[in-house]
């Protein structure tokens, strides 16, 4: 009488250990060939977010005061308001309200709350700061080159992803945010670095702010038949 388990056959015990073989060599194949795959989607999503960022800034665009055409404004700055970054003020009439305009063609990548709105208004100049810029838009002019403004009155008149042309209004001057009075703060940014403003092609004069000062400018941003 045998005890114990049954003898396998050579032959048959063989023949399971070369299948298991194979599947572990398939399963093997398989996990290697989908981290070669996630491996491969990681470099080209990388490439396609690293590579434009470290493309060259294209040519300044020809941008334009962001106010009415033929208006004159100050432009200023002032310890702590960080180099190259501009404020501007109507030299005339009344500044809550007035028309903000886009400096140059682009599209829309921001239009809404930076910080906090505070309780300034045309009723109440006096009422309390925010924190930041309020109300605000962003705008990409392509190249690695954009715009921002800062301070407006109400809800921005433009969404994001919405193109807009040169002159076009995006917003009124106003004084949310961190601000003491109606104003616009306005940059220029070359791939993600603030540099001076230049319209209509020459340079805004407002590069440090070691002291207050300020100088005068007048707007070219006109439609055509306007200049």
């Amino acid at each position: 009488m045998t005890t114990g388990h049954p003898t396998i056959p050579r032959s048959r015990s063989r023949k399971g250990s070369r299948r298991r073989v194979r599947n572990r060599t398939a399963r093997r194949a398989i996990l290697l060939g989908a981290g070669a795959a996630v491996v491969a989607v990681a470099v080209v999503v990388f490439a396609v977010v690293v590579v434009p960022l470290l493309r060259p800034p294209g040519p300044r665009p020809l941008f334009q005061l962001p106010v009415a055409c033929g208006e004159t404004w100050q432009l200023g700055t002032y310890p702590g308001h960080d180099d190259y970054d501009v404020d501007l003020f109507p030299t005339e009439g009344e500044a809550w309200g007035r028309p903000v305009l886009a400096s140059y063609a682009g599209t829309v990548t921001v239009a809404g709350i930076n910080g906090s709105l505070g309780g300034r208004t045309p009723d109440n100049p006096n009422g309390p700061r925010g924190r930041g810029g309020g109300y605000w838009v962003k705008i990409d002019h392509g190249g690695r080159w954009e715009t921002q403004y800062l301070h407006l009155l109400e809800p921005p008149l433009v969404r994001e992803g919405q193109r807009v042309a040169q002159g076009e209004q995006i917003g009124r001057l106003g004084s949310t945010g961190n601000s003491g009075a109606p104003h616009l703060h306005y940059e220029q940014r070359r791939g993600w670095e603030k540099v001076e403003s230049h319209f209509d092609g020459e340079p805004s004069g407002i590069t440090h702010d070691d002291t207050e000062y300020t100088v005068r400018r007048t707007s070219n941003n006109c439609a055509p038949g306007q200049r």
